[in-house]
């Protein structure tokens, strides 16, 4: 029985991602895996049963200030894996609590030099930034670091509000500056069109009884009308707005009545009254 102990202990096999460090009276001896080995026992022990797999490792900043002095918590995730995994056992005594305080203490270092702006903006910076800062404190260590993902960011309570009173505001001051340039625009228009009717009285006389149908056109019952544009439109006064009325009529009676069964009705004025 003793035997079959002693054999037992010295046959192991070794996962496919497994890497085992294998000591020889206290000295470095060599790697084992993936598959079965060896071992002499008593001289030859095992310290290490390292995973080789990509691993990750969420990490996190509480209440730490950045460049324009603001509160921030910021949670990431870290993605790494062992690719010398005697430095691995060697160099470090705990890869796995080294590689996550090298990473909550780059995330620090980085927010402390990060406007708030930015790191609110441009996560993919602070990202690659970090990436690269826990790359160098980890590579002595035979630890590879693939990527990290910022995963939210938060602010005190109160500058969210205030801050998204100022985006409101922002809007708004947005909206006004289009909405006075499209009155811009319009006005720029309309004085084109005033030059052009200027020059040609036939043209300003169509298009003042055409706005005049489409008036009466749309169901309205009555529409008031100055002198001055009764004038301009040279319909005779009162006797040719009535007979206008009275062709609109005709249409009226054709389908086009108003909801009270009665044409649309003028209201002229001369004399300025």
């Amino acid at each position: 029985m003793l035997v079959a102990i002693v054999v037992s202990s010295a046959i192991q096999v070794a996962d496919q991602w497994d890497r085992v460090v294998i000591l020889r009276l206290g000295v470095f001896h060599s790697l084992k895996g993936p598959g079965l080995f060896f071992l002499i026992p008593v001289i030859d022990t095992i310290p290490y049963w390292i995973d080789t797999r990509v691993i990750t490792t969420g990490f996190k900043a509480e209440k730490t200030l950045t460049k324009d002095t603001v509160p921030v918590d910021v949670d990431a995730v870290l993605f790494w894996k062992v690719v010398d995994p005697k430095q691995a056992a060697l160099a470090v005594s705990d890869y796995q609590s080294a590689i996550s305080w090298a990473s909550q203490t780059a995330l620090r270092d980085v927010i402390g030099k990060t406007m708030l702006s930015d790191m609110l903006e441009g996560r993919d910076k602070i990202s690659n930034l970090l990436q690269t800062i826990i790359d160098q404190r980890t590579e002595p260590w035979g630890i590879k670091v693939i990527s990290v993902e910022v995963k939210d960011v938060l602010i005190p309570s109160g500058l969210e509000n205030a801050m998204s009173m100022q985006a409101q505001a922002e809007r708004e001051r947005q909206a006004r500056v289009i909405l006075g340039d499209a009155e811009r625009q319009i006005a720029e228009k309309f004085a084109e069109a005033g030059k052009s009717y200027e020059g040609n009285p036939i043209a300003f006389h169509l298009r003042a009884m055409n706005m005049l149908y489409e008036g009466l056109k749309e169901n309205s019952t009555i529409v008031i009308v100055p002198s001055t544009a009764v004038e301009s439109m040279q319909l005779g006064g009162l006797a040719g707005m009535t007979a206008l009325t009275m062709g609109l009529g005709k249409d009226g009676a054709n389908g086009h009545l108003d909801g009270d069964g009665k044409t649309p009705a003028i209201a002229g004025t001369t004399g300025g009254r």
